[in-house]
């Protein structure tokens, strides 16, 4: 297809064939300089994803996957003044004539950007990314404005928050029902439902009729919430009401709000899982299901979760060949695995992948695999493919509970985060409360609204089928860490871009029992934005301990503050102001732990988040005595343990592994400052 490389044939598609795309209505806008073709219904990343571009740039030095959780934000070239009306890639409708550029975008004259558009490689956006930094979002600190206040947030549209809204309507509350992407429904197709259950679609077709009938419900589509405090949620909207959409924020306040987030989809972890051609089972779907995008031709699928058979099932119906789906568990069963083997697709069961390069031809990937037997692995011949189609497993999405002050800690059993603690007026739904069934997630979306009305609250039951004819998801897949690994191993598939440490090269000297081994490094150390998915895989890698996960989400996941208040436009609703000290740092550094301003010898900000050691020597994350909470006009706030809140004292602020000492100034006295 001309222009679209990565479109599918709307006569072989099938399933795939993009039901939110006119495939009669052709289009074409810029970006960067670059015409990009498309259809009407097209998003701008769908767009771009079809006409050949996979890599959003180099990070760790190697090329990384354009993706919907990691894309950078656009905005229209007349607006470039004005980050606050930045777009997301993913959200934004394909517009006709529009010209926007990537933020941020690169420094240096107009001569120097048009010279590098002209050496881009065709397939790459081009960017240099922050290897220390999470992928920013210009609108990120946007204040917003406050509207009219609802009765009920939901956040998220899938089964359970649709059916939130409809059983909050029911109770006679007024609704706000927020969905990130351009429609209603979630993954509920992907994932299916149970023998005897009511069907994906039908639950869809009688939540949407109940909800587009209802005058008590507001939908948000295209709205994504990115902050959430109890009380309220800040949320980016694609305005799509003039000829060219544009960004904007609101902050929603209500007395109750219940998350209904979902999952986040894990990250296999081995060297190269985010080269471009690799691609999560569920991003997958989804661009070839509503825009026909599918790149390249052959797909090997590699999982430790029974939905990506259905998905390699899929694949087959629109003719892309998937010559072997590799599991890392060894005996799996599940009815999509029987109707795969019907297809003829090659199983390898207990085979895990443990090393991605591009292919030497310079097109798709060569992909490295183990296959474990008993105790020992063995090494499988080296395979080849377009396309790496990977599922590690599921994490509720916590993000939003975390900023709010819920509280969460680790199972075992299920190696997932998983929430506990329950912030004022505010509960979870669906996925992101734990549950995995099709009926649960439909009865928790009723019954989390029973729970805020304090009402009595029917129990939410799985509908589970015994392991022997559908087994439950394995352990997110972490292949052995190699010396000067390359390319990266990313623990996530998000924003963040956290990688794990590369093995280092072993010394003689390191076998002798008396020499002091160096601590090793944690994600609790330094000030990193983390999500449950970096956390859950550090868990696995040892670089986070199982009981710390809690407290180190709670710290790590919790750092977009809303502390300051939005431009109200109406009567707000009273909402309590966020704290100083959030509630998860109680007794953090003991019962007496005392505010301090402080300040760094060398002339630096200070990263909220970082820990303070009591000298250069320490590194333990949990031998910490403090923590820095803020900065202020008056300098850096920091906690700090009783036993160390002494003039005299020189500690040190660890921020990514460097220690920088610093100084206390004076006790902390909010008012004065």
């Amino acid at each position: 297809m001309r222009g679209q490389p990565n479109r599918l044939a709307a006569e072989t598609a099938g399933p795939f064939a993009g039901s939110a795309i006119d495939r009669a209505l052709t289009l074409q806008f810029r970006l960067d300089g670059r015409v990009i073709h498309g259809f009407v219904g097209d998003s701008v990343l769908s767009a771009v994803l079809a006409a050949g571009v996979d890599t959003i740039g180099r990070l760790h030095d190697g090329p990384v996957a354009l993706s919907g959780r990691f894309a950078p934000s656009i905005i229209a070239v007349a607006q470039a003044h004005e980050p606050q009306r930045a777009l997301a890639m993913a959200r934004a409708p394909a517009t006709a004539g529009a010209d926007y550029v990537t933020l941020p975008q690169q420094q240096g004259p107009a001569w120097l950007a048009g010279l590098r558009r002209m050496v881009r490689p065709r397939g790459t956006l081009g960017l240099a990314l922050p290897e220390d930094d999470v992928l920013p979002l210009p609108f990120m600190d946007s204040l917003g404005t406050v509207e009219a206040p609802p009765d009920l947030i939901v956040v998220g549209g899938g089964v359970s928050g649709m059916a939130a809204a409809v059983a909050a309507a029911h109770a006679g509350l007024r609704v706000v029902l927020l969905e990130a992407t351009a429609r209603l429904g979630g993954s509920a197709q992907l994932f299916g439902t149970l023998e005897g259950e009511e069907t994906a679609d039908a639950s869809l077709l009688r939540l949407g009729t109940a909800i587009a009938g209802s005058d008590a419900i507001t939908v948000l589509t295209r709205a994504a919430a990115f902050a959430a405090r109890p009380g309220a949620v800040r949320v980016h909207i694609t305005d799509t009401s003039a000829a060219h959409p544009t960004g904007r924020v609101v902050e929603l306040q209500a007395r109750h709000i219940v998350l209904a987030t979902g999952t986040s989809e894990r990250l296999p972890v081995f060297a190269g899982n985010r080269l471009p051609g690799t691609v999560g089972v569920r991003e997958a779907h989804d661009l070839a299901r509503d825009y026909g995008v599918w790149c390249g031709q052959s797909a090997l699928v590699a999982t430790s979760s029974n939905v990506a058979y259905r998905l390699a099932m899929l694949a087959r119906d629109a003719g892309i060949a998937v010559p072997r789906i590799m599991d890392s568990r060894t005996q799996p069963q599940s009815r999509f695995i029987e109707y795969s083997k019907a297809y003829g697709i090659t199983m390898a069961p207990g085979t895990s992948i443990v090393g991605v390069r591009p292919a030497p031809q310079g097109r798709g990937l060569a992909i490295k695999a183990q296959l474990r037997v008993d105790r020992f692995c063995r090494d499988e011949p080296l395979l080849t493919a377009d396309r790496l189609v990977i599922c590690g497993g599921w994490q509720p999405e916590l993000d939003l509970w975390h900023m709010a002050g819920g509280a969460s800690g680790w199972n075992a059993p299920l190696q997932r985060l998983e929430a506990s603690h329950d912030p004022d007026a505010m509960v979870l739904a669906g996925n992101a409360a734990g549950h995995r069934g099709h009926h649960a997630c439909l009865a928790s979306g009723a019954a989390a609204i029973d729970r805020l009305l304090g009402r009595p609250v029917a129990s939410v039951t799985e509908r589970d089928v015994d392991p022997i004819y559908d087994s439950r998801d394995g352990a997110t897949p972490l292949a052995p860490a190699s010396v000067g690994a390359s390319p990266a191993a990313f623990l996530d598939a998000g924003r963040s871009g956290v990688v794990r440490p590369a093995a280092p090269a072993p010394r003689w000297w390191d076998r002798l029992s008396w020499v002091r081994r160096p601590v090793a490094w944690s994600l609790a150390d330094g000030p990193l934005a983390l999500s449950c998915s970096d956390i859950a895989a550090g868990v696995g890698l040892g670089l986070v301990a199982p009981e710390r996960a809690g407290a180190v989400a709670q710290e790590r996941v919790a750092m977009v503050a809303m502390a300051t208040a939005a431009v109200s436009e109406t009567a707000p609703v009273p909402l309590p102001a966020a704290p100083l000290v959030p509630g998860f740092l109680a007794g953090r550094f003991g019962e007496n732990a005392q505010l301090w301003l402080i300040a760094p010898d060398e002339a630096r900000a200070l990263e909220p988040g970082a820990l303070i050691q009591a000298n250069a020597d320490s590194m333990d994350p949990l031998a910490a005595i403090g923590v820095v909470l803020r900065q202020t006009e008056a300098g850096a706030v920091a906690l700090l343990a009783a036993s160390h809140a002494r003039i005299e004292q020189r500690p040190v602020v660890r921020e990514s592994g460097r220690a920088t000492a610093i100084r206390l100034v004076a006790a902390y006295d909010g008012e004065r400052g």
